[in-house]
């Protein structure tokens, strides 16, 4: 008989905590105005600009002050919550989030609308941080990939399914309803927040990391400000793209030397990094922001400046994608359980990439029938890539670990989903001068698309497998496994 530690590997197949259940109800409930919010209001710009009697220039600030304000609020979160507890943050942010919202239905000009949409901003930014931290921290490790198939669903779908509510809010009433109709969900949001958040208070008190905040804080501002300025003439060479990107990356390489060096109480803890599972999910969440959003922006533009689809009409032909997402939501879950998050993102990922081809060959007389087909799958893919990396990059974290790497990711998406709108939108046009042919701009662009995925499918490589772990017996079960050894 040998003496050896028998190892093996398990799936997740205990039930779901009911107190993590309601937890996770009440704030997708209050989030889910947030994740949408964004892309409901991208669709309205040109309505806006026409209604509000300005330039679409100057419109864009109603996307751009919203992003940056997420930019400033972000980097707080991990303090914040330390302070305030989270219940108390959540509750706080959302209501900020609804004051902002009825403000924007208040709006008289572009101006006071700018403003409104920061005071929005300000609100969604620690919210959705904060909704990934709550979650994980009161799963406390179990069942992470089916509490991140719960958690990815209004994530992925608000991309896709944001536009068709926009389209369809505008095809039937004015664009204050666009912010108005965040409101009867905030309000449910905040009664189930009072009363199924448990009420955490303040952690230890820690103080404010004031240069790692000036630091990190205007580095995310210059740089989503310099990448929302490359769809301008010009591009990546216009001057108010190189100057805010190179201030960023200056002061985003100053953090992190300051972050390393610190080493009580950082307004971000980077050693969270030296965890495999944390810093390869991190990476694909910024190589997923730039494949999976950057694509977003293709496809509502194929259906309108090749098909001839209204707004509401290419958010209507987006819906196949959407439903993909929703359907592969649990087969991701139990794919994680059974085989692994690496295998999983792998299929995700490969999936997005196949599933991308189609649009590279496309040109206006392409049947619609097929890509709604292949956009399915490609929702499939969509659907699949979020759950492995959410959960993934909580796997082995402490308690007070969670909310740094729950910052450190969505820096990483909303980076990396910036980047790869700002990449596409710029080879799409240029592409497209160059060849004289929208329908080739297209195709060059998409093919960048499926680049993006492929490289993706390469870096999943990096994350870890399917988890081994001990097996504990009972006494009972000890001499049973004493023979077997």
């Amino acid at each position: 008989m040998s003496n050896t530690t028998s190892t093996t590997t398990t799936t997740t197949s205990a039930k779901l905590d009911p107190a993590v259940i309601r937890i996770a109800i009440a704030l997708l409930t209050g989030a889910i105005a947030v994740i949408f919010d964004t892309t409901i209001v991208a669709v309205a710009l040109h309505q806006l600009a026409a209604d509000l009697n300005t330039d679409v220039a100057t419109i864009q600030w109603v996307s751009t002050g919203y992003l940056l304000a997420l930019g400033v609020t972000i980097p707080l979160v991990g303090w914040l919550q330390s302070r305030l507890g989270g219940k108390r943050l959540w509750m706080m942010a959302l209501t900020l989030f609804l004051i902002g919202s009825i403000l924007c239905a208040a709006a008289w000009n572009v101006e006071s609308l700018i403003a409104f949409r920061v005071v929005q901003g300000l609100g969604g930014g620690a919210m959705l941080p904060l909704l990934t931290t709550m979650i994980m921290q009161a799963a406390r490790g179990q069942n992470i990939s089916r509490l991140m198939a719960t958690v990815a669903l209004p994530t992925a779908l608000g991309p896709i399914l944001g536009p068709v509510i926009g389209g369809l809010i505008l095809a039937v009433g004015s664009w204050q309803w666009l912010f108005l109709v965040n409101i009867p969900l905030g309000v449910v949001g905040l009664i189930l927040a009072w009363r199924m958040l448990p009420a955490d208070g303040p952690r230890k008190p820690i103080r404010l990391d004031v240069v790692g905040f000036v630091l990190l804080a205007p580095a995310l501002v210059a740089l989503l400000w310099g990448l929302s300025n490359v769809a301008g003439d010009g591009g990546f060479a216009n001057v108010d793209v190189i100057a805010p990107l190179a201030a960023g990356v200056v002061l985003l390489v100053a953090f992190v030397l300051w972050a390393l060096r610190k080493k009580l109480d950082p307004l971000l803890d980077l050693r969270v990094l030296r965890h495999r599972a944390t810093w390869s999910a991190t990476a694909l969440m910024f190589l997923s922001g730039a494949s999976l959003y950057g694509s977003m922006l293709l496809l509502p533009l194929y259906w309108q400046e090749l098909r001839g689809a209204d707004a509401l009409g290419a958010g209507l032909l987006l819906i196949p994608q959407g439903v993909g997402s929703l359907l592969s939501r649990s087969l991701a879950a139990r794919l994680m359980d059974r085989i692994g998050g690496r295998a999983v993102a792998l299929l995700g990922f490969a999936l997005v990439a196949v599933a991308t081809v189609p649009f590279a060959f496309a040109d206006g007389t392409t049947s619609i029938w097929l890509l709604g087909a292949i956009l399915l799958v490609r929702g499939l893919g969509m659907g699949i890539v979020f759950i492995p990396l959410l959960a993934v990059a909580f796997l082995g974290l402490e308690h007070d670990e969670v909310p740094h790497a729950s910052v450190i990711t969505r820096i990483a998406q909303q980076i990396g989903g910036s980047l790869g709108v700002a990449l596409l939108a710029v080879i799409l046009a240029v592409s497209a001068t160059a060849a004289g042919s929208l329908v080739v701009g297209f195709q060059i662009a998409f093919w960048w698309a499926v680049g993006f995925s492929v490289v993706s499918v390469g870096l999943a490589f990096i994350l870890p497998g399917r988890p081994r772990t001990v097996v504990e017996l009972t006494p009972e079960e000890v001499p049973k496994a004493a023979e077997l050894a």
